[in-house]
């Protein structure tokens, strides 16, 4: 498993080995105790998955607000995504920052989305799934959607007329929302 860091705070790209012959390949995607090895010790308790049928649609930028927060690993496992996450823990040395990281089922690449992050992608292929573990339960009340086009994250995003959910079409900019976390807490 190799790990690529960031220029996020707290956030990495996780390579796992995957071992390939003429029947195709096989992969050890999620490890608790070789995560714990790498600094990731987060007791993930959900698997969620999403299918996106057409290229350009864009979902997010998504998270839960505490006592409800998640972190999450991200993972495609049909297509191709642009996965975008923005640190928005007041506080922290990359509060406000962005990264956009391709996550496809050729790369196998995963990204570990720490708590106090939006997250969103887009699709860059038809025929799209995600799948990502996460290490709280969903909570309907303390789910929060923030503008995905929102000028103060600065996100190019790659698509003009994305295909949105009445959610994300309708959801406020930050400065707008409810959402708020401190780094270190």
């Amino acid at each position: 498993m190799k790990v690529l860091e960031t220029n996020l705070k707290d956030a990495v790209i996780i390579e796992p080995q995957v071992f390939g012959d003429n029947r195709g390949w096989f992969s050890e995607t999620y490890s608790k105790k070789k995560f714990e090895e790498i600094g990731i010790n987060t007791e993930f308790v959900q698997d969620n998955a999403s299918r996106s049928a057409v290229k350009g649609t864009v979902r997010g930028l998504h998270c839960q607000t505490n006592p409800c927060a998640q972190a999450k690993l991200v993972s495609c496992t049909r297509g191709a995504v642009k996965d975008v996450i923005v640190d928005i823990r007041k506080g922290s040395p990359t509060y406000l920052k962005s990264i956009a990281v391709e996550l496809s089922e050729d790369n196998h690449r995963m990204l570990f989305v720490p708590k106090g992050f939006l997250h969103g992608f887009v699709t860059l292929t038809d025929d799209v799934e995600l799948r990502y573990k996460v290490d709280e339960y969903y909570s309907p009340e303390n789910d929060r959607s923030i503008c995905y086009c929102d000028e103060i994250f600065g996100i190019d995003w790659g698509v003009k007329n994305p295909v949105l959910s009445e959610k994300d079409k309708n959801a406020p900019k930050f400065e707008e929302s409810d959402v708020e976390f401190v780094y270190g807490k």
